[in-house]
């Protein structure tokens, strides 16, 4: 079966919707210590491992696009293609993840 690379979304473009007031749900795939160092506002938290499992949990409502993030992306595409195969079409990576939001968007988030 051929798989296709999930969409990505800039931290640009995500600044850009989150301004708008657009409907956007925050997904972070990162583990519990990473969540309360550094996080998206009004994030949900399921870390990439439990992601398989609680999936169902994810509740999408119409017109909302999801966005995973991680810390650098590349754990946000793993989450972002599993939703995917999950039934779960308006969803996006973060390209760059929390990393590139601190160091482009919000300097008031720690990087570690």
């Amino acid at each position: 079966m051929l798989r296709v690379v999930p969409r990505q979304i800039t931290v640009d473009e995500l600044a850009r919707l989150l301004d708008s007031r657009a409907a956007v749900l925050l997904l972070d795939v990162r583990q519990h210590w990473e969540h309360e160092t550094a996080r998206l506002p009004d994030s949900v938290l399921i870390p990439l491992p439990d992601l398989a499992e609680r999936w169902g949990e994810v509740n999408v409502p119409p017109g909302t696009l999801l966005v995973a993030y991680c810390h650098h992306g590349v754990r946000s595409l793993t989450a972002a293609a599993l939703l995917e195969e999950n039934g779960i079409a308006t969803v996006a990576s973060l390209a760059g993840g929390i990393d590139a939001w601190a160091r482009t968007i919000d300097h008031k988030v720690p990087r570690y």
